[in-house]
């Protein structure tokens, strides 16, 4: 019996980068007959990775959108990005699918690399399976694998094959739950024989396993296996239906995208045991026909489209909808997706993925439907821990860069842009080096935007170590009126954090009280650039005594004045640099916890402490303190000590004195011409 089929059934294809998750899509099209070739990834034939940055990569930068019919079901594909600077593009996508499948290699040493994948599975309570691919490249024993993937996982992993080998080559497999052997065939079905002779205490070890899993969850199976009678196939089969659906149990099977192995034994699981667009609504709280946008996306001739899943029920164009933000509208033209190329439909169906023209106000997150809509879904992204300083090329293309990067942040998720006040640049900020130059890519190929970059300018800032009297004084006669301010003020150090603060002290109307709040803003004037050539913080100034003409005097006048007076003293009260340092919160596999210490150590970090990261077995956490200045490269150089696990979150914490050579070549750097 095929399993929930009512409607299209929506498959996520997660994993690490390079593990063949967008060749498995291409073979999974050819097997169920929609595409009459296999598409490569490796010589730019794939309907997923069409964009030119996927193609020059040589990886997924964005989700690929399939679909495909097997058997009079239908189904739908989400190709996520393994990379963790594209991941995020996919991650609401992930979230309102029915099943999983994450893509793994077959060399347990690179076991850890699915971690992230199943974890969010797990948090996100999607039902999963595991597909090993590359099973003709494969050295080791798949259960030294499952060995070292199952601390990784929630749910126990379900050998479903074992692997038919002639000599250190696999061959073919044997179907634990059907008791049959099947011989690869390149590109084709695989051609069933008898069970090898060599292979028969294996099978029978295997499949004794398989039933008391399957048994954990079924009294009735479990009391079979006491009394030695041998369940029927039906039972088998719908307790992993059941295991799947209801996240007991992780089936595990293998194969070669690139070949086209196991695929179809792959489908037929989909078929069989894949829930479907019911029971993800039942997850996510949908009740009447909803549409999930999980991204907005701009380009080709059809403009600005939100990609959704359908849930509930059938959607039709021209459908009245209310928003999660409260906008209400009614639903422009309706498109359904394969790779990058779309075709017009008057309806959707329950499961379907589909593109949604003219709904402006909409935003990716937002559930479109009727007034009672479902709840948001919560989802972690990436942090953007990386960060360039844009200008465009050409000033005369400010303009059109605004509206380029408008488009391209409503794309993404994982970017931001801010414009930083003391330094007057534009930021964008994302995940990964790689995210942001793939970012400038795509803004000169879509929207012809040449765009200069370099690295923002570190927030340092300087202050003082003694108090000062200072005096400052101006005098201007040029003709008529002239200008006359006189001030005399205390400055002094105050503890790290506290900013700026300023109070008078003035006796027998020296300075006219209407004019204090001029030496005042002299003062902070005076604060932009310190002697050092950073904003100054953290001093206190009182101003005590002064003069005024009643005829020249001014506000101009003692602004002036009480600017003078401050730069003067700022010179006289032994200035230092002060540089921004971050709180980081690093994880990472327990086997680079050594290795990612000391490349954090290498960056004048501090450690502050380091224990196993809660609920990850085998991973830890470190805590650390690092300037900022040393974050540049940081992460990069985790990712090349950790097989590209290790990540940090980090955020401003305080400002630290730095001295010596470091700063000494700091000030040399802003005191250059440019």
């Amino acid at each position: 019996m095929p399993g929930e089929s009512n409607g299209t059934r929506v498959i996520a294809l997660v994993g690490p980068a390079g593990a063949g998750k967008t060749s498995l899509a291409e073979a999974l099209l050819y097997a169920s007959g929609t595409t009459d070739r296999q598409g490569s990834v490796a010589n730019g034939s794939s309907i997923g990775d069409s964009s030119a940055e996927a193609r020059s990569r040589g990886g997924s930068t964005e989700t690929n959108l399939l679909n495909f019919t097997y058997l009079g079901d239908r189904y739908a594909i989400v190709d996520a990005p393994g990379s963790i600077g594209f991941a995020a593009d996919a991650a609401r996508a992930i979230a309102a699918s029915d099943v999983a499948i994450v893509v793994v290699d077959p060399d347990p040493a690179r076991a850890a690399l699915a971690a992230p994948a199943l974890r969010m599975l797990d948090e996100l309570g999607i039902p999963h399976l595991l597909f090993v691919n590359r099973i003709d490249q494969a050295h080791g024993r798949i259960r030294d694998l499952l060995s070292a993937l199952q601390p990784m996982s929630v749910s126990p992993l379900i050998a479903r094959q074992i692997p038919i080998r002639e000599g250190d080559k696999v061959t073919g497999f044997v179907d634990i739950a059907l008791e049959r052997a099947f011989h690869y065939v390149p590109g084709k079905p695989s051609e069933r024989i008898e069970l090898p002779a060599d292979l028969a205490e294996r099978e029978a070890q295997a499949r004794t396993q398989l039933l008391e899993q399957l048994a954990d969850h079924d009294d009735t199976l479990l009391e079979q296996l006491l009394m030695d009678e041998v369940p029927e196939p039906g039972t088998i089969f719908a307790d992993l239906r059941r295991e799947t659906g209801d996240n007991l149990g992780v089936s595990v099977l293998f194969g070669s995208a690139h070949n086209g192995w196991g695929v179809r034994r792959l489908l037929k699981a989909l078929r069989h045991e894949a829930p479907g667009p019911a029971s993800t609504a039942r997850r996510l709280g949908v009740e009447k026909p909803s549409m999930y946008v999980f991204k907005i996306y701009h380009g080709g001739s059809v403009g600005r489209l939100a990609l959704a899943r359908t849930l509930g029920g059938p959607v039709r164009e021209n459908s009245d909808f209310t928003s999660s933000g409260g906008e209400q509208g009614r639903l422009g033209a309706l498109f359904s997706v394969q790779g990058d190329k779309t075709a017009k439909v008057a309806q959707v169906q329950d499961g379907d993925i589909a593109a949604v023209a003219k709904v402006d106000g909409v935003r990716s997150g937002d559930w479109l439907g009727e007034a009672s809509l479902p709840p948001p879904v919560d989802l972690d992204l990436p942090s953007r821990n990386c960060a360039l300083a844009i200008e465009p090329a050409d000033r005369k293309d400010d303009v059109k860069l605004s509206g380029a990067l408008a488009r391209i942040l409503e794309e993404d998720a994982a970017l931001s842009l801010e414009q930083d006040e003391a330094s007057h640049e534009m930021r964008l900020r994302g995940v990964n080096d790689e995210h942001l130059k793939t970012t400038l890519a795509k803004l000169k190929r879509r929207y012809g935007v040449e765009v200069k970059y370099r690295s923002p300018t570190i927030g340092y800032r300087e202050s003082i170590r003694r108090p000062v009297t200072q005096r400052g004084r101006h005098k201007k006669q040029s003709g008529g009126h002239g200008q006359y301010g006189d001030v005399i003020i205390e400055i002094r150090p105050l503890g790290r954090g506290e900013g700026f603060r300023f109070e008078e002290r003035i006796h027998g109307g020296a300075i006219p009280k209407q004019w204090i709040p001029a030496v005042e803003q002299g003062a902070r004037d005076a604060m932009l650039k310190g002697p050092l050539g950073f904003p100054v913080v953290d001093v206190g100034v009182t101003l005590t005594d002064g003069s005024y003409h009643s005829v020249d005097s001014s506000e101009l006048a003692f602004r002036l004045a009480g600017r003078l007076a401050m730069q003067e003293a700022l010179e006289q009260a032994a200035p230092h640099l002060l540089e921004p340092v971050q709180k980081l919160v690093l994880v990472t596999p327990a086997s680079s916890t050594s290795r990612v210490s000391s490349a954090v150590a290498g960056r004048r970090g501090q450690i502050l402490g380091m224990a196993p990261r809660d609920g990850w077995a085998g991973w830890d956490r470190i805590d650390a303190l690092v300037p900022e200045a040393e974050l540049d490269g940081l992460e990069a150089e985790l990712r090349s000590l950790s097989q590209g696990l290790a990540s940090y979150e980090a955020e401003f914490d305080h400002l630290a004195e730095l001295n010596g050579h470091l700063a000494e070549k700091v000030v040399q750097q802003v005191a250059e011409p440019a």
